[in-house]
């Protein structure tokens, strides 16, 4: 049986000649950059346990992660670091981010689906002809959606164990910079480090 998250995609690609699936990984966390991804897939293949990243244990989200770059039309990841995230706050910088991975694609016509319940501002031109659509829980509906929530997952993960041997006193290795109970332990023991967002509780009262 084909994975049901490709039938609302394939019913709008009878209408529109591609369609790009866009979602982010990181804003909740406390600590290091949000990451953004869109992806264009090549619905001639189908993957039998594309979900939601958070459905997915790491182990298939990483296969998964490679199975998608190997074999989509084009996709971007964009990281938007914490100074950005401090300077315009989360939502500003999650819609900076999305812009930014939109418009690596280089695509200008289309439909574009947007994890959430705002859109990005593209104000570019050549995008006159991308129609945007944001989707409420969109991870879990459309395998574009899916797709990218994996690339942006995936991709922020890798980079918060790197920073993980930078910063070894918070366990990002094992949270991910989300604010579990061992996490705000940390906070208070060894005081934020720079890459924890400042403008965040709790560092904004530290």
């Amino acid at each position: 049986m084909m994975n049901p998250l490709y039938d609302a995609d394939l019913e709008l690609l009878e209408e529109y000649p591609l369609i790009i699936g866009v979602d982010e990984a990181g804003r909740g966390c406390l600590a290091g950059p949000l990451v953004c991804a869109a992806v264009v897939l090549d619905y001639e293949l189908a993957f039998d346990k594309l979900r939601d990243s958070k459905q997915l244990s790491p182990t298939v989200r990483e296969v998964l992660y490679q199975q998608i770059v190997d074999s989509c039309i084009t996709y971007s990841i964009q990281v938007i670091p914490v100074e950005y995230i401090d300077e315009h706050n989360i939502l500003n910088a999650t819609m900076e981010g999305m812009k930014r991975a939109i418009l690596a694609l280089g695509i200008t016509e289309g439909l574009c689906l947007v994890d959430g319940n705002r859109l990005p501002a593209l104000n570019a031109p050549e995008t006159n002809d991308l129609e945007l659509r944001s989707v409420i829980g969109g991870d879990g509906l459309h395998a574009s959606i899916a797709a990218a929530s994996i690339l942006a997952k995936v991709y922020r993960d890798q980079l918060m164990l790197e920073l993980d041997k930078e910063y070894p006193d918070y366990g990002f290795a094992t949270h991910k910079a989300y604010g579990t109970k061992a996490h705000l332990e940390a906070i208070f023991k060894h005081g934020p480090c720079p890459i924890h967002r400042k403008s965040f509780a709790p560092m904004k009262y530290l």
